[in-house]
């Protein structure tokens, strides 16, 4: 049995979580034939504002709209629940520039990775991908020696 040290606040909220989750990448690959990951958003999202062939790729355009939804979805379902359940929107006590700097280094990181964990982690290894096999173990290697060695050096928000 698990016990609620790993869970403190229960077990439901993951569970309820994970079927949202799940049921929401189904729902996007049922109608749309699209793996519903996010880091396409900035490139699809750029094809309303720019005329570089790169970001007016066929797949880019005629999936622009709904990435646009899917992501909002992310940002606001957060706000909602940080709102809602954890009395403010802004919940962190790590400095912006920080959030900034590991917030571009995810970016670089989904480029070199050809994906995020939305995508990679939820839809590929959910579809048995070795690709999204081998880089899910990457992006959990070095996370977890990233947070070994933050802690290590005394590191603090």
């Amino acid at each position: 049995m698990i016990g609620p040290e790993l869970f403190p606040n229960g077990i439901a909220r993951y569970a309820i979580g994970g079927a949202l989750i799940g049921g929401g990448v189904a729902f996007i690959y049922l109608s749309t034939g699209i793996i519903a990951g996010a880091s396409t958003f900035l490139e699809s999202t750029l094809s309303y504002v720019s005329s570089v062939p790169r970001f007016n790729r066929g797949s880019y355009v005629a999936s622009r709209d709904w990435r646009v939804v899917f992501t909002l979805g992310i940002v606001l379902g957060a706000a909602v629940y940080a709102v809602g359940w954890q009395g403010g929107a802004w919940t962190t006590d790590v400095q912006w520039w920080r959030l900034l700097g590991g917030g571009v280094l995810v970016g670089v990181g989904t480029r070199l990775g050809k994906g995020c964990t939305s995508g990679h982690g939820v839809c590929g290894v959910g579809s048995m991908s070795r690709t999204s096999l081998v880089n899910v173990a990457t992006f959990m290697a070095i996370a977890i020696g990233t947070a070994q060695l933050v802690q290590a050096l005394g590191v603090t928000p």
